[in-house]
């Protein structure tokens, strides 16, 4: 298996079989996750527990006990990750994807991450493994709810608006700790796993479960894997390993195929 090729500085040292890969893949699954939003400023999960947050652990905020039990607390937290998100702009890595869709037709986004940039981006069809900030559903019925206007302070707390079919209270529509995965979502994307034949993975840790295990399927399937990241993984078994940020490997990547 090759060794990470470090692309900090450009991609000379790019393979031509690897490149040939890229040209002629049919089917082609991307997989993002945190490292991409944060090329546009985004806090991961843990970055977010800043300010009034600093003393509340993830799992106090981002549980369903946790909102049964303060649900301004957790709504308000959410709020201002989704203000977060909205004052952030797609990176050159989110657009380079949209026009990387646009031009070959059959690639398919599936992220991990919470926010819109990429359909902000151009992108469209992006499977939300995680949920989105943007998308709240009731607690009780589970309705799609409309995203309320933002308060005007950032730390402000504010109680979740009410659903309008059963009253019940409106809870983001991400998944939480303890919650199963959207299941149309981790199906169609398991789906795009097994008939692809180029799976990109890109800014995400391969940690998270069972996001993590998509690649593999992937590559049991014949795919290539080619991991985009600043860091090598730990577990190496992917095909190639790109290393450097994803927007700048991303752009230049579309500009040789």
């Amino acid at each position: 298996m090759p060794d990470p090729i470090d692309c900090r500085s450009g991609l000379a040292a790019l393979p031509a079989v690897l490149l040939d890969r890229l040209r002629q893949a049919d089917e082609v699954l991307v997989l993002t996750g945190a490292g991409v939003s944060a090329e546009s400023g985004i806090a991961t999960f843990r970055e977010a527990l800043t300010g009034l947050w600093a003393r509340f652990d993830p799992a106090q905020l981002a549980t369903a006990k946790a909102f049964i039990e303060d649900p301004v607390r957790v709504w308000s937290w959410y709020e201002g990750r989704r203000a977060q998100v909205l004052a952030a702009q797609p990176n050159p890595a989110h657009r380079a994807l949209a026009q990387w869709g646009d031009r070959h037709g059959r690639l398919h986004l599936v992220t991990q991450n919470v926010d819109d940039l990429h359909e902000r981006a151009g992108s469209r069809a992006v499977i939300h493994l995680h949920g989105s900030l943007h998308a709240p559903r009731c607690f009780e019925c589970a309705r799609s709810l409309t995203a309320p206007a933002l308060p005007e302070a950032a730390e402000q707390l504010v109680a979740p608006p009410r659903c309008p079919a059963c009253g019940g209270l409106a809870r983001p529509g991400v998944v939480w700790f303890g919650e199963s995965l959207p299941e149309e979502a981790l199906a169609s994307a398991w789906a795009l796993a097994e008939r692809c034949d180029l799976c990109l993975v890109v800014g995400t840790s391969g940690l998270v479960q069972p996001a993590a295990s998509l690649p593999g399927v992937a590559r049991q399937q014949g795919a290539t894997v080619v991991r985009i990241d600043p860091q090598p993984a730990a577990d190496f078994s992917d095909d190639w390993q790109l290393l450097g940020a994803a927007g700048v490997i991303l752009p230049a990547l579309l500009e040789r195929l």
